[in-house]
């Protein structure tokens, strides 16, 4: 906690040192202390090494949008191993998952909603609002007056914001929303994939072969190492590429719909770029709205255990 407060104060320091560069945002304290704390009462995520472990091997290259061929710069999955009765064991994963295989991938295709998934939707909502974590958000967010302190509407609001179904492709039914964009991932005129920005999906996928992990994507002097908890990386799913993702790893479901959530409540621009450090990295959290719902929201991770720091040093 108090390693990413201070990571954060000196960050600022050298920003304002180096003249205060234009170009680069300053770190948006008030977010990232509030999620420092959903950071410290996220009891659900996982431990690297001791959870999961993750291989990040080679540097992925440059890709084209659309493109089918890559070189493949990481022979082994990213997941060498996930502990699976954990993530059955804990009820917002376990609820989490079920969600997975309710969407169709292909934009233009219309969903249909069975009275079973709205079921499984309401259980995973009612978990999610159980967890510390979800309820700090609360909080702060009827602190800033963005949501109503009544949990029933609160709950509304989620559903609004990540479940609400909308058109992503013209001319099609209503084919699309927050949730299977970024936790699921979705196929577009069957060339690219769109969203997709969640490591238990990632890691489902890997493991059940649709999915191949190709490498990580960085900056030329940043690695990142089996501990990062956000990785940017690229990787072909369904023999369609996308060339820069990038997710939270190990995170909980309810950590990462806590943190996009309070974005998306706190800005009502189109699109918004947040500038925070979270526990030892530096990242951006970008939120784009559909209306009253989540177009989509993703971290990019810009540098990690205090490594940023590390460079302005010297």
């Amino acid at each position: 906690m108090m390693v990413a407060r201070f990571c954060g104060v000196l960050v600022l320091l050298t920003v304002f040192i180096s003249g205060l560069d234009a170009a680069r945002p300053a770190v948006n304290q008030e977010l990232s202390n509030i999620f420092n704390e959903l950071w410290t009462l996220d009891v659900n995520r996982m431990t690297p090494a001791t959870d999961y472990t993750i291989s990040v091997q080679g540097r992925a290259g440059f890709v084209n949008q659309g493109s089918h061929v890559v070189p493949d710069r990481a022979s082994q999955p990213l997941f060498s191993n996930v502990d699976e009765n954990k993530l059955k064991n804990i009820t917002t994963f376990a609820r989490f998952m079920k969600l997975l295989d309710n969407y169709e991938r292909s934009t233009g295709v219309a969903e249909r909603v069975t009275t079973e998934e709205l079921t499984e939707i309401n259980l995973f909502l009612d978990a999610v609002l159980e967890t510390e974590v979800m309820k700090r958000a609360h909080k702060y967010l009827v602190s800033k007056t963005q949501s109503s302190s009544v949990l029933r509407q609160f709950k509304s609001q989620l559903r609004l914001i990540w479940f609400n179904l909308y058109r992503r492709k013209r001319h099609s039914g209503l084919d699309s929303c927050g949730f299977e964009h970024v936790f699921v991932g979705e196929t577009k005129s069957g060339t690219e994939i769109i969203g997709f920005h969640n490591w238990i999906q990632f890691y489902l996928q890997e493991n059940s072969t649709h999915l191949d992990y190709k490498g990580y994507k960085a900056r030329a002097n940043d690695l990142p190492d089996q501990d990062d908890h956000v990785l940017n990386l690229q990787f072909s799913w369904h023999g369609l590429v996308k060339p820069v993702g990038s997710a939270f790893i190990g995170t909980s479901p309810e950590f990462e719909m806590a943190v996009f959530t309070i974005v998306f409540l706190m800005n009502t621009e189109r699109s918004t770029i947040a500038l925070v450090n979270i526990d030892q990295c530096q990242m951006e959290l970008v939120v784009i709205r559909h209306g009253h719902s989540l177009g989509t929201a993703y971290p990019k991770l810009l540098s990690s255990n205090s490594r940023h720091v590390r460079q302005h040093s010297h």
